[in-house]
C-alpha cells in the first residue's frame, strides 16, 4: 500500500503520535531510523512499519505501508528525515531487581538518554522515573538512548509513596557537601540510588527519604557534574564494586 496524500486519515493519526497525551492514551509510541527500529523489532515491540517509497522492507512479517518523502517530513520529528518510521507498543513492567536508579525530575532528554544507556552498560535492573521527569517516549529521549531503553525495565512512579515500599533496599542520595565518597562505601546487595534535577538536585521531600548520601571525589575547580555524567560514573563504580565480590 502506498499513501500519497498529506490529508490521509492514517497520516493524521501518525502526526498525533507527537503528542504525549495521545501516546499515553493508546499505549504506543513511534521510533525513527533503521537502528532504533531494529532494536524495537528485536525486542518484539514493533507493530507497524512506514517506509519511504522505494525503501526495501527489512521485516516482511511486520505490517508495512509505503509513504512519500513529503509525508515522512510531516510525521517525522527529525530535521534530517529517515526512510524508516515505526509504531511500537510500550514495554510491560518487570520485577524491580536488586539495583535501582531513581530519577527525580530529570528534564533534559539527552541526560535521560545517557542515563538509560549507562544503566544498561553497568547492569542496573530498573530505572524509576518520577512523574515529573521528561517523558520516556519523547522522540529526543528515544534517539539519545540508541535503542537501549528496550533492554532495561523502566517504570514511572510517584516517588514519595514508591520509596516507602523499598524496605529491603538501602536508599542513597547524592550530596557533594555531606556525602560519603562512593569509593569508601560498602555496596549492599540491594540498593536504590536517587539522581536529582539538573539545576535543583533532589527535592527536599525525596531527600528526607534517603538513608545515606554519596558523592564523587573530584578536583575543587569543578563544583558539579552534569546529571547524566554523574549518574553514569556512580553506576560504573557500583558495577565494578559489585563484581569484586
Amino acid at each position: 500500500m502506498l499513501i500519497t496524500s498529506l490529508n490521509n486519515d492514517k497520516v493524521k493519526v501518525l502526526v498525533k503520535l507527537k503528542d504525549k497525551k495521545y501516546r499515553d492514551q493508546n499505549n504506543i509510541f513511534f521510533v525513527e531510523g533503521k537502528d532504533l527500529i531494529a532494536e524495537a523489532y528485536k525486542n518484539r515491540l514493533l507493530n507497524e512499519l512506514y517506509l519511504v517509497d522505494g525503501t526495501e522492507n527489512p521485516y516482511p512479517n511486520i505490517p508495512c505501508t509505503y509513504i512519500t518523502k513529503d509525508i515522512m517530513k510531516k510525521i517525522s520529528d527529525m530535521e534530517s528525515i529517515s526512510s524508516y518510521f515505526g509504531i511500537c507498543h510500550k514495554q510491560e513492567e518487570k520485577e524491580l531487581g536488586n539495583r535501582l536508579l531513581i530519577l527525580d525530575n530529570i528534564q533534559d532528554p539527552g541526560n535521560l538518554g545517557t542515563i538509560i544507556r549507562s544503566a544498561v552498560a553497568f547492569n542496573f535492573d530498573t530505572i524509576v522515573l518520577s512523574t515529573n521527569t521528561v517523558d520516556l517516549y519523547n522522540p529526543k529521549v528515544l534517539r539519545s538512548t540508541k535503542g537501549m531503553l528496550f533492554n532495561i525495565n523502566i517504570i514511572v512512579r510517584d516517588l514519595t509513596s514508591f520509596i516507602d515500599t523499598l524496605n529491603e533496599y538501602t536508599i542513597y542520595g547524592t550530596d557533594v557537601a555531606s556525602g560519603i565518597d562512593i569509593k569508601d562505601e560498602v555496596i549492599p546487595n540491594k540498593l536504590a540510588i536517587i539522581i536529582g534535577n539538573e539545576g535543583k538536585g533532589i527535592s527536599d521531600e525525596i531527600k528526607n527519604k534517603c538513608e545515606k548520601f554519596i558523592y564523587l571525589k573530584m578536583d575543587s575547580k569543578c563544583e558539579s557534574l552534569n546529571a547524566g555524567v554523574s549518574a553514569s560514573i556512580i553506576m560504573y563504580e557500583v558495577y565494578h564494586r559489585w563484581n569484586m565480590f
